[in-house]
């Protein structure tokens, strides 16, 4: 049984192109304001799930796999932040989600600036996790040799060699014993055509700090121990976006996996 109820039948949305789009929602049907969940890289829904469940009490929800993640096809348009906010303002007007607080991590966060810039007057508040205004030149490489490793060694070569990018120093010593079944969920929940296209479309998206326009009250949350993004992008993001930033000490890429308590606590603290 899901832990976030699905309203509908058929948990799947056509896109014009024809490309299947996998949702689930809670509670759209009431009067409590709607949160938005963007996926990170190499996620799908599940991901979302502990967090949705602290917070259906007081808003309703959607959560769903962007083009080319989870259960969603990948589809015959060139992926692209354009592409993934088009799907989502397309996703929202089939369930009638007039406005929505939008919360996305890594990837997710860039379709979140995405969507927030294209299609303003859909969103009320951000929060924009594990991301910053630019990439490094240690992340950019990171991606690249994901895709590498994807291309000649497979899904599960690159999970494991993801582990020590995507989760901090304490989580992966208090998981260690069950970092091998996190390996499986991670090949389980993806594709390998779908995330090549999916890592090579990333690499060509601009930097974040010459697309932000539009915006609204923003929280950027970051971790201090996540090699991808650095405490300085993440506060240099918040300042292009006119927010608040906030640090998650000890905590690496992941925080909602790594910090749920104190994650769900930043939401609640920012949205209500």
């Amino acid at each position: 049984m899901r832990s976030v109820v699905n309203d509908h039948e058929m948990p799947y949305f056509k896109t014009n192109d024809g490309c299947s789009i996998y949702f689930e929602t809670c509670d759209l049907e009431s009067s409590k304001p709607v949160i938005i969940f963007l996926n990170g890289t190499m996620q799908d829904t599940l991901y979302w799930r502990s967090c949705a469940n602290s917070l259906k009490e007081r808003f309703s929800l959607l959560l769903y796999d962007a083009r080319a993640q989870g259960q969603s096809d990948p589809g015959n348009r060139k992926l692209s932040l354009q592409c993934h906010a088009s799907d989502l303002n397309a996703l929202a007007d089939h369930l009638n989600i007039q406005k929505a607080h939008l919360v996305g991590i890594s990837h997710g966060a860039r379709v979140a600036i995405a969507y927030t810039t294209d299609f303003p007057d859909r969103v009320d508040r951000v929060v924009l996790c594990s991301i910053g205004a630019k990439p490094t030149c240690r992340s950019s490489l990171i991606l690249k040799s994901w895709l590498e490793i994807l291309k000649t060694s497979g899904l599960e070569a690159m999970a494991w060699a993801s582990l020590p990018v995507a989760f901090g120093e304490n989580f992966l010593k208090q998981k260690e014993r069950i970092l091998p079944d996190i390996v499986k969920s991670i090949v389980k929940r993806n594709r390998e055509d779908s995330l090549i296209a999916h890592l090579e479309s990333v690499a060509s998206y601009p930097p974040l700090s010459k697309i932000v326009r539009n915006f609204k009250p923003c929280l950027v949350l970051s971790g201090s121990d996540d090699p991808l993004v650095s405490e300085e992008e993440a506060k240099e993001l918040a300042i292009l976006c006119s927010g608040q930033h906030k640090s998650f000490i000890g905590a690496g890429h992941s925080l909602p996996a790594e910090a749920p308590e104190l994650f769900a606590e930043s939401l609640l603290d920012f949205l209500l």
